[in-house]
């Protein structure tokens, strides 16, 4: 088995000092989309498809006029999942499965370009996204990344743990995945786990958006990043729960190596791991 970190969208918002990257208050920042493509026995699998190929040709009208000019997106078509999976030489149909930790455009937007594959999403964050019923969730969920009609395969924990945590298989055998909820950003939001040989992966998603957060000793986070996390959060209380409940993972497991969808740092030192 292997597993490449690949990044599916580069946000550029305003604001770098604010997101903890230094330079000015005026200077654009540099955010990712950290999507896991594993190759195993049963084809390939992604963990969260970034921005798709048709969202790169018609930004505004898939993520919102808001969003795009909001973050900024540098869209760029071979930074597409899809364009990724074809420069390692393999084919939109050798993707046979795809786990989200959400279903926010910037993490579903490249559902499209994988039509045969299975979608495994945790029940609620389902729920949320088909039914839309606030005005947040209309813009973070957009219909037109499931309007093909995606194979879904939703999946509800039914008592087993994981690392203390509730979750629930999503594949077996090789890779081996895990739905962890960690609700609080989105209403179904999750982890989704991979084990790597003798250690496990952990895409904590939104769960939170600065390596800092995760510091078991002192946990910071830049003021930008922060007051976005509690404008799109929808259960404050569970999200910051459950980023005590990550450090805490963090402390007991040395086994478990956590990291977020947007953070730089994190996603740097995994891709540059051999």
């Amino acid at each position: 088995m292997k597993i490449h970190h690949l990044n599916c969208a580069t946000l550029c918002p305003v604001g770098r000092s604010l997101l903890g990257q230094g330079g000015g208050v005026t200077e654009r920042g540099r955010m990712v989309a950290h999507c896991l493509l594993i190759e195993g026995n049963g084809g390939l699998t992604l963990i969260d498809t970034g921005f798709g190929t048709a969202d790169v040709h018609d930004a505004r009208r898939r993520l919102g006029g808001p969003f795009v000019r909001l973050v900024a997106p540098s869209l760029r078509e071979e930074d597409t999942a899809l364009r990724q999976v074809e420069a390692l030489g393999f084919q939109a149909r050798d993707v046979r499965d795809i786990v989200v930790t959400h279903l926010d455009l910037d993490h579903a937007g490249g559902l499209a370009d994988f039509p045969e594959a299975r979608v495994h999403v945790h029940g609620p964050e389902l729920d949320a996204a088909l039914a839309r019923k606030t005005f947040r969730e209309k813009e973070r969920y957009r219909t037109v990344h499931w309007a093909h009609g995606p194979r879904w395969e939703r999946h509800t924990p039914g008592g087993d743990r994981w690392k203390g945590f509730e979750s629930v298989r999503a594949l077996s055998g090789e890779p081996e995945v895990l739905i962890v909820p960690l609700i609080g950003h989105s209403r179904g939001h999750s982890g989704v786990a991979v084990r790597d040989g003798e250690r496990w992966l952990l895409h904590a998603g939104d769960a939170y958006f600065f390596h800092g957060e995760m510091d078991v000793s002192s946990p910071r986070c830049p003021p930008g990043l922060a007051l976005f996390q509690s404008f799109v959060e929808v259960d404050r209380s569970a999200r910051l729960a459950n980023q005590e409940r990550l450090r805490e993972l963090k402390r007991a497991h040395g086994d478990v190596a956590v990291f977020s969808a947007h953070d730089v740092i994190e996603f740097d030192r995994h891709a540059a791991r051999p």
